[in-house]
């Protein structure tokens, strides 16, 4: 019987292969609904113990081709506001957060204002507290499909402070005066007051990709996200010297896993290292 679901949960409902992070996190979930049986003394032991099965490699780096250059990423967040009558001139800020400060699109879409100090001039800063992600009614405490929840690989209450360039403060700055906040102090919501889903936005950022791109990038895995915009921020920011640490510090990321996901989006590595073992080779 394991056998057999273990086989399920390895394809889509349309018989073909499922992603290895969807197999992976199914095969969890089905491990503890096992575990519990055993606990509720339905099974003596939990089956999947005995039977020999690999779950498939999960891509866990970042591929450069997704990674926008900076004049690519201000071609895009001009593009947003292009997009329907009122939806990308209110989403080209929030898309500038997840590009300029690296949100997560979640942690982006719980911004509020108090979060935000935004001076007339310089550098201002966020300071993170929750995140919204998207679930299910029947998954969250409100029955609504988006609440706060606490931030990722953090303890409750705990916050994070994020430094942001002059750009994308002004872009805040531009965005408040234009549609003020929601009543609980968001910066980003539908003309009713309401959050945008994902399909919404990413519906918007896909025309954003068509009118910025050619074709030959519209096709191409280029940006072909939003979240590809926080890879991008992450590699620039690695790129151009921040320390690992602090990168990490931002990004709400462990060293650990910032040097492994963003290990291919070092540009000029690959020649400082042949030419550290050139002058090794030559001594």
């Amino acid at each position: 019987m394991s056998g057999r679901a273990l086989d399920a949960i390895s394809v889509t409902f349309a018989g073909e292969e499922a992603a290895a992070n969807t197999v992976r996190r199914k095969r969890a979930i089905f491990h503890h609904l096992l575990e519990r049986a055993v606990e509720q003394k339905v099974f003596a032991f939990n089956p999947l113990g005995t039977i020999k099965w690999k779950p498939p490699k999960a891509v866990t780096a970042v591929d450069p081709r997704t990674v926008v250059n900076p004049t690519q990423a201000k071609e895009l967040l001009n593009a947003v506001p292009r997009v329907g009558r009122t939806r990308g001139v209110r989403l080209k800020a929030m898309f500038a957060c997840i590009y300029y400060a690296g949100l997560r699109p979640e942690e982006a879409a719980d911004l509020r204002v108090k979060n935000c100090t935004l001076p007339e001039s310089g550098w201002g800063l966020i300071v993170l507290e929750k995140a919204r992600p998207q679930g299910t009614k029947r998954w969250t405490n409100s029955g609504e499909t988006h609440e706060s929840r606490s931030l990722k690989h953090r303890a409750k209450k705990e916050t994070r402070e994020i430094p942001i360039p002059p750009a994308l403060v002004a872009i805040l700055r531009d965005h408040i005066k234009a549609y003020g906040t929601a009543e609980d102090g968001r910066l980003f919501r539908t003309s009713r007051g309401g959050s945008y889903s994902s399909s919404a936005y990413s519906y918007v950022w896909q025309e954003a990709r068509a009118l910025a791109f050619t074709e030959a990038q519209v096709n191409s895995p280029l940006a072909a996200r939003p979240y590809d915009l926080r890879h991008a921020a992450l590699s620039l920011w690695l790129n151009a010297g921040v320390p690992a640490a602090e990168v990490a510090l931002r990004a709400g990321n462990s060293v650990e896993i910032l040097n492994r996901v963003y290990a291919k989006c070092l540009d000029g590595q690959r020649e400082t290292i042949n030419g550290k073992i050139n002058n090794a080779l030559e001594e």
